[in-house]
């Protein structure tokens, strides 16, 4: 009888512990996740800017849909990642259309956001 009160104690004691490092663990991984997809936007968005400056925008679009798609994955975006992730979408839409000072504007609007996270 004397071990199982041990046991059952011992279980206790490591669920408590369990039970609180987890979240400690989980908001970290959310910190480094975030910031670690804000720099791929950040790295999309500049290669994107070369090659409209260039007019290949075909690669640009390419660079443009992976910083989007980096930027949909952020959970819980802030009012500036909404802010840029909206620039980004007009960015592309002109870069599609072929307009290169209204894209490399709206691209840069986005760059200047997403550097200030």
């Amino acid at each position: 009888m004397n071990i199982i009160k041990k046991l059952s104690i011992i279980s206790v004691i490591a669920l408590a512990f369990t039970a609180t490092t987890l979240p400690a663990y989980a908001e970290e991984a959310a910190a480094v996740s975030a910031a670690s997809g804000t720099s791929a936007i950040i790295t999309n968005i500049e290669e994107a800017l070369v090659e409209v400056s260039k007019s290949d925008f075909s690669a640009a679009q390419v660079k443009l849909k992976a910083a989007r798609n980096a930027s949909d994955s952020i959970a819980n975006p802030s009012e500036a990642i909404k802010k840029g992730h909206a620039a980004l979408i007009q960015g592309q839409i002109q870069a599609k259309n072929g307009n290169i000072e209204k894209a490399s504007a709206e691209l840069n609007k986005a760059l200047a956001l997403y550097k200030s996270l």
